[in-house]
């Protein structure tokens, strides 16, 4: 299983207002009218929040690049399943389609998008955990650039070995209620995608992202110091200038897992 992540800036002189009505009312209908055409299994989009929380977050990593508006994620079987229907007459005048009205509402050159798969650190039980725009929850987005001197194989390695262990032994604490690394794979289809949209902001190594309530107010040493650990080991592997992070809520669009072909 892939997941194709497209990180969306709005068209220039766009309001975010209507940048996200748009995308919510007539582009992502439009998505989930080719999702057997393309062979989405599983269509959401998560919309940026304003919330103060954001500048806070990235204040205490000592700045960083300005948040996105929202980010499309689509799953797929696998990448040649991908290759394949991109290829396929269908997909191409799918793909067409959904590249025209995309250039309606995004700032295309802007607006980079990846394939990743995806390394689940803490998960609830029950039903997944799902930011609706009525509950609570938020989903925290952090699109991340691994520093130069690691590598990105390396910085990929104490992501998951390292990193990912210390936020599972302090979740509770953090107020943590689930927890995705979601890392990039180096892959053609890639660039195949950025070249369509004229793509030129370099793509992020990965992203992690977590739900947390927004109604329960976390606050105490044992929060404070859960932050402190989390922010100082993420300076080992992150460039933090070259990352970004932001709030955002979560729309299901199409959700075709256990689904019979």
């Amino acid at each position: 299983m892939i997941r194709l992540v497209y990180l969306l800036r709005r068209k220039p002189g766009m309001s975010l207002t209507d940048f996200q009505r748009y995308w919510r009312e007539v582009h992502g209908p439009l998505v989930a009218s080719f999702a057997t055409h393309l062979d989405i299994l599983r269509y959401v989009q998560v919309h940026a929040v304003e919330d103060p929380v954001n500048a806070a977050m990235q204040e205490a990593r000592g700045g960083m690049e300005p948040g996105y508006d929202g980010v499309a994620e689509l799953w797929f079987e696998s990448e040649e399943a991908l290759a394949e229907t991109m290829a396929s007459s269908a997909g191409q005048q799918a793909g067409a389609a959904l590249l025209e009205d995309e250039a309606k509402f995004i700032d295309l050159p802007q607006s980079p998008l990846w394939l990743n798969v995806e390394y689940p650190q803490v998960n609830p039980q029950g039903e997944a955990l799902f930011a609706t725009p009525r509950s609570s929850f938020q989903k925290l987005y952090f699109p991340l650039r691994l520093r130069h001197a690691l590598g990105f194989e390396v910085g990929q390695r104490y992501w998951r070995m390292h990193h990912g262990p210390l936020i599972r032994s302090q979740a509770q604490a953090a107020g943590i209620y689930r927890y995705q690394q979601v890392h990039r794979i180096q892959s053609e289809m890639e660039q195949t995608l950025r070249e369509a949209r004229g793509t030129v902001v370099e793509a992020y190594d990965g992203h992690a992202e977590v739900w947390v309530d927004r109604a329960v107010r976390r606050e105490g040493v044992e929060v404070r110091r859960a932050n402190e650990r989390a922010i100082e080991d993420e300076a080992k592997f992150i460039d933090f200038k070259r990352s970004t992070m932001w709030m955002g809520k979560e729309l299901l669009f199409v959700d075709r897992f256990g689904w019979d072909a």
